[in-house]
């Protein structure tokens, strides 16, 4: 793989079943380089073990399918589809070039989609009542005169904004005290669809806003009988100096919200048992403070709609709904999960009226060395299918259940193209730690025909967090840096994600310490193997965010890297409590108080650095902000190491995964050309 082949990326998105589970809907998604923006449409997949697997393609947009695939839109990119509960229609987002999402809906026969709505800021996700009469979703709702309301208001000529409060802007999003996201509902009931053929008519339709006030409201849901939506919020006065939200109902034609869930618990997500009478959802503990959210695991919970019987489902030690993008799905069978464990990420089964269950005793629908990401069912749950992502896909469609019997058959083949392009294969490694303890970890190897027999240059990648992971899916980075002739580590150290809660508080207080002993012992570990034909003088160290801290922390303690390369570092945790979107509760956490942090931070020994370092960040990061990065390499240029700092303008804290395609192209650039200065390869040698 190289740069230019970001745009071979495809992946299915949002999958929806229709309720004869006959079909599947999904939205195919594609870097673009051509628009720099990531395109997409609808596609009908039958869901009939008689299809046939023939591979097939589509001129107009490159993208390799297959024959038992039919096309529904063609717009630029279509995403988050949902079938209406009597089959006939589809709602889904649209958005225009360079536009915001709004909510459109084709028949699901095929045919002209029809615009909706017209929100300023965009709409989200749609969801059909029981009736398939109406639609709830959210959207955020921008103060007067901010954000284009006002066509000549620019933005630097906007009101100033008064903050109150510690939460008052996201990464990726921007301030949201003057833009919180609300409920809405749309009746289509009067409309006739049928015979709209393309129509637009988000000037006819008057969306009902059914929340306001300073809070954003997430989530919502119908009730089975179409009377109430429940949603998640935080609706306190005084809402965000902590991290607690919860469960709301209130009546589906307007009316005062009423709170369900209880406790010191971060709700993520809600659905509505199947006969209406509970609610189940997805939350974190947050403790007495409502800010110990180190290495906790996500839970499934279930309440009745009136907020009692409230229980936990799932065991937090063993069991890890926290996978980004992780999500639930509610059929009369149970409640399906994804649960994050050790670099993979399975589907699990949950019995809301059975005992809690644990790593061991929870029903496994799909599992094995890949990355289970959205899914969806029938409502009885004899249909299951699911995106899957593995060592050799970016994430393609999957049955895994049949008429209730488990199955696993692939649907389409959207990665086939990259794959003929040249995929390195994970090799899976454990390294015992000088205390006993297994580090658990991958090795990319480039191809021998390219590049030889080795020992092969080594780039120590380490991921962002702390509480995340590497794992089992296809991941762009590796494949490129193999592509490019070098040998590829990656771990879970201490402190990562999908080993326990334990495993991921080791470094609680200490950062630096476990977590930085373990990296470097697993790749003492893969340098002494000399079957894995690794060349142990040529090593450079790499890592973003957090991955960025230990790269910068690891080069203010040893020598040994040739180059690094500190990707939107965490660097001052100290700076970092006033500048960053999550600066007023991370650096406390996970480090203590003032001394701590200042112990902690790299930028501390900043002295110590002779390793050559380029800097990379987005001016728009407010995750890890900008200063992190300049004065990392100020500090180094002063000092007279050789230093560069790669600047990514308009772009966020996500560049890497989800920036826009021509900047994720010119960074793999500017990456291996940093890399191919100090850590040449040369294939066949």
């Amino acid at each position: 793989m190289r740069p230019e082949d970001l745009d071979l990326l495809r992946a299915c998105t949002s999958p929806a079943v229709a309720p004869d589970g006959r079909a599947a809907v999904v939205s195919v998604l594609r870097p673009d380089s051509d628009t720099d923006e990531y395109v997409g449409s609808l596609w009908r997949v039958r869901l009939d073990s008689s299809a046939e697997h023939d591979r097939d393609g589509d001129a107009a947009t490159h993208e390799r399918t297959d024959a038992h695939l039919e096309r529904l839109t063609r717009g630029h990119r279509d995403t988050s589809p949902q079938v209406s509960p009597d089959g006939r229609w589809i709602a889904f987002l649209r958005a225009e070039p360079k536009g915001k999402p709004q909510l459109h809906v084709v028949p699901a026969a095929g045919g002209e989609a029809v615009r909706l709505t017209d929100h300023p800021l965009g709409a989200g996700a749609p969801r059909w009542s029981p009736d398939s009469r109406r639609i709830v979703y959210t959207a955020r709702v921008p103060e007067e005169g901010r954000y284009g309301t006002d066509p000549d208001v620019t933005p630097d000529a906007e009101p100033p904004r008064l903050i109150t409060t510690l939460a008052y802007r996201i990464d990726g999003l921007g301030y949201t005290v003057d833009r919180r996201q609300h409920v809405f509902v749309l009746d289509l009931g009067s409309v006739d669809l049928v015979n709209a053929d393309g129509t637009d008519l988000a000037d006819t339709l008057q969306p009902a806003q059914l929340t306001d006030g300073d809070s954003d409201d997430g989530s919502p849901v119908w009730s089975p009988d179409g009377e109430l939506v429940a949603f998640t919020s935080d609706r306190r006065d005084g809402q965000a100096e902590d991290l607690r939200s919860h469960v709301f109902v209130l009546p589906a034609g307007g009316g005062g919200a009423r709170q369900v869930s209880s406790g010191d618990l971060s709700v993520n997500e809600v659905a509505f048992a199947p006969d209406g009478s509970r609610l189940f959802f997805v939350a974190n503990e947050v403790g007495e403070s409502g800010l110990d959210f180190v290495a906790r695991n996500p839970g499934l919970y279930v309440v009745g709609v009136d907020g009692a019987g409230q229980r936990r489902l799932t065991d937090p030690e063993t069991i890890d709904l926290g996978e980004a993008g992780s999500h639930m799905t509610v059929t009369s069978r149970g409640v399906l999960v994804q649960d994050r464990v050790r670099g993979a990420v399975r589907l699990l089964e949950i019995d809301p009226d059975g005992e809690p269950v644990d790593g061991t005793t929870a029903i496994e629908v799909f599992a094995g060395e890949r990355v289970v990401r959205p899914h969806a069912a029938t409502a009885d749950g004899d249909v299951v299918v699911a995106v899957v992502a593995d060592a050799e896909r970016a994430g393609d469609l999957y049955v895994v259940r049949e008429g209730g019997a488990p199955v696993g058959r692939l649907l389409t083949h959207l990665s086939e193209t990259l794959r003929e392009k040249g995929i390195r294969p994970l090799r899976e490694l454990t390294v015992t730690a000088d205390d006993g303890y297994p580090v658990h970890g991958w090795l990319v190897l480039p191809d021998a025909e390219r590049f030889g027999d080795g020992p092969y240059p080594v780039l120590l990648n380490i991921h962002g967090g702390p509480y995340a992971a590497y794992g089992w899916g296809l991941f762009d980075e590796a494949q490129v840096y193999a592509g490019a002739g070098y040998a590829v580590l990656m771990c879970n150290p201490r402190g990562s994600a999908g080993y326990g809660e334990p495993h991921g508080r080791v470094i609680e207080g200490a950062f630096g310490d476990r977590d930085a002993a373990d990296v470097l012992q697993f790749l003492d570990g893969a340098l002494a193997d000399e079957s894995l034909l690794l060349d142990g003088y040529r090593v450079g160290v790499m890592g973003g965010s957090y991955g960025g801290y230990m790269t910068a922390w690891l080069t203010t303690q040893t020598d040994r890297f040739v180059a690094a390369i500190v990707e939107r570092g965490y660097l001052d945790p100290c700076t970092f409590v006033g500048s960053s979107d999550i600066g007023w509760f991370f650096p406390r956490g996970y480090h203590g108080d003032t001394d701590a942090m200042r112990q902690q931070a790299p930028l501390t020994y900043v002295d110590k650095v002779v390793t050559p370092t380029l800097v990379i960040h987005s001016e728009a990061d407010w995750r890890t902000p900008l200063e992190q990065g300049q004065r990392w390499y100020t500090a180094l240029k002063l000092a007279g190491v050789e230093t560069e700092l790669l600047v990514f303008p308009g772009e966020g804290h996500e560049l890497s995964r989800s920036g826009r395609p021509r900047h994720r192209r010119a960074r793999f650039e500017h990456i291996l050309r940093w890399w191919g200065k100090h850590l040449p390869t040369t294939p066949g040698t």
